[in-house]
């Protein structure tokens, strides 16, 4: 079904002489994380309506993984994966920050409460940019970290040399209207200087990177771009959203084929509501604009002479918006959306390049999530890498040498809050095809065969007693062993219902 790379593409550490990297033969990192960004919303995942050229290339020119996850189905979670290869449950980022409660509100229909959540990444876990730093790289942040609320856990107190952009907020602010405020200038941001009138913060943030690969070329480094886009507010150059009114105005269609509000969970809030057609504008034209600014970052990489040794990975923080906040996109034909345990809240789009040392146009359906991350970049850096016990995350060079054992790998989820967008506190594995859902209100369990089922539409937790048994048993020793903490703040844990 997929071709797999071979025990050949790991760096072999031999030191060599090149016109860009006269230094050694260690690869540069490029990552690339965009926010909010659905599993269904480039081209080369399915999307008929956006335009993603650019990372349809980056496909075609390395893997594409169709059964990618996000450790978490909101941001900051997922995040602190990213850079610590841990599951969000060790390292006490479970809610985006501050998280849902945080506003004080009591919401009647909320039937638990969920524990609370760290707001910030402890200074004692070790990042990413932490190792890379320390392995003699140059490191460089741009774009959203939102992992603290306090300035001295921003990004150059994490193994950061230099920081653009990121602070404690999980989106642009400022005031906001069609052109000033948001993703235009004034960004109001402590860590980014105020553009010229017009400016948009896509673009900005990309200048900055191509600036710091312009003067990097003779050293190994990291460079991770964290996009603030596609994340509300919905704000995109206004040629780009004219182009895309154009086209959806040739596919004739109305309010009532975009959306459907046809579930019991959509009354508790009158903008809950799950859209189903991909066409928003905006969106698009947000998405086409982060698409070409990434197109950018390649053609630098090329003409500097770096692309023969950079290993570029592309990913998303969580699912699609789709279900509140405006619906701007659709997961179909994933379940539901961003703040879901479903598929469409943390299956996501993972685009690995490394020229020479990925097949080009492979495509893998291994299960592999964001927790893989910090061993994969960590072994590129040194081949003599060893991650620690602590780590949950695994080599995703390592699991495609052995595509048959990879298939049947256990990964994690623990969300025991409300979110937003109408999910509900849980926490769900899945081993091999199936997915367990575990719900914290009833005990309720659901499972489905997520390779064959991509949709969830048929629960086989009736039928299928056996795998029910062992996926539950999995589960729960597993919150058990991370001590995870359940709604109402209590260590005991509601036993799910047989």
């Amino acid at each position: 079904m997929f071709k797999y790379i071979v025990s050949s593409i790991l760096f072999t550490g031999t030191l060599v002489t090149t016109t860009a990297q006269e230094k050694s033969q260690r690869p540069n990192i490029v990552v690339i994380l965009a926010d909010d960004l659905g599993w269904a919303d480039l081209s080369s995942y399915g999307s008929t309506f956006y335009e993603t050229p650019n990372l349809d290339q980056l496909a075609s020119s390395g893997i594409r993984f169709t059964h990618s996850y996000a450790t978490s189905p909101v941001c900051s979670p997922t995040r602190a994966s990213m850079m610590t290869g841990k599951y969000p449950v060790k390292t006490g980022v479970t809610d985006w920050i501050p998280g849902r409660q945080a506003d004080g509100i009591v919401r009647a229909y909320e039937k638990l409460t969920p524990p609370p959540t760290a707001n910030q990444l402890p200074l004692e876990e070790r990042t990413i940019s932490e190792y890379a730093l320390a392995q003699g790289y140059k490191t460089f942040f741009a774009g959203k970290w939102h992992l603290g609320e306090e300035e001295k856990f921003w990004p150059d107190s994490q193994g950061f040399q230099i920081n653009k952009g990121g602070w404690s907020k999980g989106s642009p602010t400022g005031r906001i209207n069609d052109s000033v405020g948001g993703f235009f200038t004034p960004y109001k941001n402590p860590t980014l200087k105020d553009g010229p009138a017009g400016e948009y913060l896509t673009d900005r943030l990309t200048d900055e990177c191509l600036s710091y690969i312009e003067s990097h070329t003779h050293t190994p480094f990291l460079l991770m771009y964290s996009l603030y886009a596609v994340h509300n507010p919905m704000q995109a150059p206004k040629a780009l959203i004219n182009k895309y009114e154009a086209k959806r105005r040739t596919i004739a269609t109305s309010e009532k084929d975009r959306f459907l509000k046809d579930e019991a969970w959509m009354k508790h809030e009158t903008g809950w509501r799950r859209r189903v057609l991909q066409d928003n504008p905006v969106y698009a034209a947000m998405l086409e604009n982060m698409d070409w600014n990434i197109g950018r970052i390649l053609n630098k990489l090329r003409q500097s002479g770096l692309d023969d040794n950079t290993l570029v990975i592309f990913t998303s923080d969580n699912g699609g918006l789709s279900t509140a906040e405006g619906s701007p996109t659709t997961n179909d034909p994933l379940r539901a959306g961003k703040g879901w345990l479903y598929e469409g809240g943390i299956r996501v789009p993972l685009i690995m390049y490394w020229k020479g040392k990925l097949t080009a146009g492979s495509i893998s359906d291994l299960p592999v999530s964001t927790a893989d991350l910090f061993p994969t970049i960590a072994k590129a850096i040194d081949n003599n890498y060893q991650a620690d016990s602590n780590i949950d995350g695994e080599n995703i060079f390592d699991l495609l040498k052995y595509p048959q054992a990879s298939r049947d790998r256990k990964l994690f989820w623990y969300y025991p809050h409300y979110s937003n967008q109408g999910g509900k506190p849980g926490s769900a594995v899945r081993i091999g095809n199936y997915k367990l859902i575990y719900n914290y209100e009833d005990g309720s369990l659901e499972l489905y065969d997520v390779v064959n089922d991509i949709s969830e539409r048929n629960n086989l937790a009736a039928p299928n007693h056996h795998i029910l048994n062992r996926l539950k048993k999995e589960l729960l020793v597993w919150l058990g062993e991370t001590g995870a903490m359940m709604p109402d703040n209590t260590a005991e844990f509601k036993s799910p219902v047989n």
